[in-house]
This record gives C-alpha cells, structure tokens and sequence, in this order.
C-alpha cells in the first residue's frame, strides 16, 4: 500500500488523512456508511465500521454509548517533530470532558494520519478504537453500537478496507499535535508492533 507526505495544501480545500487513486489522481477517500460484526463463535465479536469523511462524530457517538470515565489512548506512531512516538494514555475522564476534548481536535483527527485513537470504558471493559485508515472497531455493547451508528444514517453492509492509498502527515496540523501532548497529564509506553507505520523510502 503507497504512503504518503502532503507537506503543502492549496488554501480553501477541505485537509482529509487518507486518499485513494482515481483515474491517475489522488483524491480524498471516503467509506461508506457501513457496518458488519466480525468474529467467530469462540472468538471476541467486535463491531467495524467506516468513517466516512473522517467525520470524529462516529466515533464520539459509539464512546458516549458507553459508561464513562474512559480512558482515552493517542497513539502516535508518525510524529513530525512535536514529541516522541508512542501510545499517551489520559487520566480517567468524564464524558464532558471526553467530549470537549474530542471536539477541541476535531479538524485534527479527521485531517491528519500521524495517529490512532482509543477510548476505554473501564466499567464496561468495552473500547473504541478510530485508525489511521478511518475504520473504527468497537468491543463491547454491539447491539448499542450498531443503534448508534443506525441513528447516524449508517446500515449494515460490507466494508472495502484494503485498497492502495496515501496517509497523510499534515504540516498545517503539526501546532495541534504539539498542544495535544501537552495537554493532559499522559502516560507514555512504547509502541506496540502493530501500531507502527510502514513507509517508503
């Protein structure tokens, strides 16, 4: 799968994470609004599901189905000099706090790939998870998830999630990723394998 840098982008044009080639140009890749649950019988079932425009309000919706506090994880895996990569675990927070914080970023999270994130709801044992390629995967209440996401206008369908694509590091977003690692009291640990990013060259 191609990745990719986009240093500089044209004034007035929406800044989206992920894109895809089309007819020789790369273009903004959008899922469609589809979910399926995954897992066999003797396995955890968890609950996929597209972002389509990268739009943080999915995945705010399936963490508020939850019981807060949460337990919020940023895992940094492509930084552009702000701070060190790794996984920044929160303080426990309320879902108000959850929330605003969330929406303070949110032009973040939809338009720069430097990063996963995660939410855990502790009482529930349940998590969220939104990736870099802006499919989500929840565990936990499925049937909750799948009213949520139902209530958003989504359906249940198949998701194409393997397809050539760029990720895009954004030097526009590169003060907000330094204000996110400083705005919390985060515990740092490594990355683990899988969260790291593959590029070339």
């Amino acid at each position: 799968m191609a990745q990719g840098h986009l240093r500089r982008h044209p004034e007035g044009t929406a800044m989206y994470k992920l894109s895809v080639e089309v007819g020789g140009d790369w273009v903004e890749h959008s899922h469609d609004p589809v979910f399926k649950t995954q897992g066999a019988d003797n396995e955890e079932k968890r609950l996929v599901a597209g972002v389509p425009k990268g739009d943080s309000s999915v995945f705010r919706a399936l963490v508020n189905q939850l019981t807060p506090p949460y337990l919020f994880l940023y895992v940094l895996h492509t930084p552009r000099g702000e701070g060190e990569p790794g996984r920044y675990q929160s303080p426990a927070l309320e879902r108000d706090e959850f929330n605003a914080f969330l929406d303070r970023y949110s032009s973040f999270w939809s338009g720069d790939g430097r990063h996963d994130v995660w939410a855990h709801s502790p009482s529930e044992n349940a998590t969220v998870v939104w990736d870099r390629h802006n499919l989500i995967f929840a565990y936990g209440p499925l049937e909750r998830f799948a009213s949520a996401l139902r209530s958003m206008g989504f359906e249940a369908g198949n998701l194409n999630s393997s397809f050539p694509h760029q990720h895009h590091y954004r030097q526009e977003f590169d003060g907000d990723a330094a204000a996110i690692l400083s705005a919390m009291n985060w515990s740092r640990s490594p990355l683990h394998p899988s969260d790291e990013q593959w590029t070339e060259g």
